[in-house]
């Protein structure tokens, strides 16, 4: 069933809290990116032209002590806010429940935005208090839901505020993302391949089993491709490996028979490091070494098997794409993914969306995911919570 969208909602004149994702990365105080900021304005610029009364919600960082408080203070994106959407009232209140707040939110009139201090100081959040749920919920009227990179977490901003509150909607960030995963993980254009990569298959495995019941092919590199590597009776030298999954990577090789493309060759170091001495090799690793990229013919490997594919959801890197002698894997798998036609590209967030923005691809795909842990949990087959209950169309 489709999820109502903001814009089966009316706004006029009401109390709307957007539930954002301003989890910006910052150095001395100051916003190094504000790619999450600009993704939120879409949703925010809609409400204010529909002349509502704007009331902003996010979390940012960890907090767990009174320092924590201190370094993960939300008033920096106010100030972006503000700059971004000039003649637009931007309030920043500094605390998360009480008299202050309540006498912001009653000050706030139709076109104005009040930004709420990061959620996180509540311990209540990430353990959906439910009465903080019910407190934050009746400052307002309407709920739209749109920080995607939060909505596997099943918190009090996220969950407990619109089960208080019936009228309530995705944002057009988060209609996006389920959109475009939607298209591609439940109903794909054939042939399908997936490409699990990154370093754990822990982290990892859930996906791979659900899209071997969907995709055509699931090429799996990275640092977890060692972990399969020993399960096939390899030798992997100092190469990452989880031993506990050994037998389970055996497992899904058993189930995976004809759908599983591994890398056939792979780039060596002798240390964890960009000025390392590096070879190439196949089978084999010797002791001391460790693989870092995947090789040359593991890169025309994985060209082939993406040659004619309709639908491609990539989610990891292919070796330690961070440093440049390691990079050559990922930076082909991206240019091998940007220039299949007429194919619907999703990356899955994380890594491998730093990747190809990093190396420049981040206007070649489809869809780049803005949601590391809650694209992965999608791609899992798992049921997102803060998507979940919204209501129904």
């Amino acid at each position: 069933m489709a999820k109502k969208t903001v814009k089966d909602l009316d706004v006029a004149g009401k109390k709307v809290i957007v539930r954002c994702d301003f989890n910006v990365p910052r150095k001395d105080g100051v916003i190094t990116n504000d790619n999450r900021i600009i993704q939120a304005l879409p949703t925010i610029k809609y409400l204010l032209e529909n002349n509502a009364k704007v009331i902003l919600m996010s979390h940012l960082g960890k907090v767990k002590t009174e320092e924590d408080k201190a370094k993960n203070n939300l008033e920096c994106v106010a100030v972006r806010l503000a700059e971004l959407l000039p003649g637009t009232k931007v309030t920043f209140c500094p605390v998360t429940r009480g008299e202050e707040l309540e006498k912001d939110v009653a000050d706030l009139k139709d076109g104005e935005i009040l930004l709420v201090q990061n959620t996180r100081y509540e311990k209540g959040e990430s353990k959906n208090d439910p009465e903080l749920g019910k407190y934050w919920a009746s400052l307002g009227d309407v709920f739209v839901e749109d920080a995607f990179g939060s909505v596997h977490r099943a918190h009090a901003s996220t969950v407990g505020i619109p089960s208080n509150i019936a009228e309530n909607a995705l944002g057009f960030l988060v209609e996006k993302e389920v959109d475009m995963l939607g298209k591609a993980v439940d109903e794909p254009a054939h042939p399908f391949v997936a490409i699990i990569g990154g370093a754990k298959v822990s982290d990892k495995i859930g996906v791979i089993e659900n899209m071997l019941e969907k995709a055509d092919k699931v090429i799996v590199g990275g640092g977890m491709a060692y972990t399969f590597e020993k399960a096939l009776g390899h030798k992997i030298g100092n190469s990452l490996c989880e031993d506990d999954k050994v037998e389970l990577a055996k497992a899904t090789l058993e189930k995976g028979k004809g759908k599983i493309v591994l890398p056939v060759d792979t780039v060596i170091a002798d240390s964890f490091s960009n000025d390392a001495n590096t070879e190439i090799v196949e089978g084999d690793i010797p002791d001391g070494w460790m693989g870092l990229d995947i090789g040359p013919k593991s890169i025309e490997l994985f060209k082939e098997t993406l040659d004619g594919a309709k639908t491609v959801v990539w989610n990891g890197p292919m070796g330690v794409f961070e440093m440049p002698n390691f990079a050559k894997g990922t930076l082909a798998v991206c240019e091998a993914i940007a220039e299949l036609p007429d194919a619907i590209t999703v990356i899955g967030g994380g890594d491998s969306a730093a990747a190809a923005i990093q190396l420049g691809f981040k206007d070649k795909f489809s869809h780049i995911s803005t949601g590391g842990g809650a694209s992965l949990e999608y791609m899992e087959g798992k049921t997102l919570p803060g998507i979940a209950i919204i209501s129904e169309k």
